[in-house]
């Protein structure tokens, strides 16, 4: 099965757990908007058609920070099919923290995913609080979890290649096959 990897703004760096994730395993690939640094919504979304245009199956999607509001936008404008999508440490964008370059990301669509989500926080994310996060997560109808104090789960934190990451992406990955 194949992985889209959608970092955030600013794209992930060598530390991040994303880019470690692809350095290791080929299935992982990274879709690529024309800015990193000055996202623009619809260049995001067209971005992310081309990426799930060259996979050979409905990939999963792996999303950080702005590409989790990313993936919601795009959600609420296609009806191209993806397995799932795993959403890590999701920004409230009326947060104080939220970057004024992302304004076009406002407002996220509230509606329910059309495929099988998992929104994974932090309990100390200076970006999302959980009580946020959590809200989303119904609002989308996605599964929810809360892991201990990791920040904004990215390179400053620290997790390097993330082990306990892989391993909820594992066993989201095997409830999507085991599906009827």
């Amino acid at each position: 099965m194949e992985i889209l990897n959608l970092p955030g703004i600013g794209n992930s760096g060598q530390d991040h757990w994303q880019s470690l994730w692809e350095a290791g395993d080929n299935r992982f690939l990274r879709f690529q908007p024309t800015s990193w640094d000055a996202p623009e919504l619809d260049d995001w979304i067209a971005a992310l058609d081309r990426a799930i245009g060259v996979c050979s199956a409905p990939p999963v999607l792996v999303a950080h920070s702005l590409a989790c509001l990313l993936v919601a936008h795009w959600a609420a404008r296609t009806r191209v099919p993806i397995a799932g999508a795993l959403l890590v440490a999701l920004p409230d964008p009326d947060g104080a923290a939220f970057p004024d370059a992302a304004a076009s990301f406002r407002p996220v669509p509230a509606k329910a995913l059309p495929f099988p989500s998992m929104v994974v926080a932090s309990s100390n994310d200076p970006y999302g609080s959980v009580a946020y996060s959590q809200a989303q997560a119904r609002l989308w109808g996605s599964r929810f979890l809360v892991l201990g104090d990791l920040g904004h789960i990215n390179g400053s934190s620290g997790l390097g290649v993330w082990p306990e990451g892989l391993a909820i992406l594992s066993v989201f990955i095997g409830s999507l096959t085991a599906q009827p």
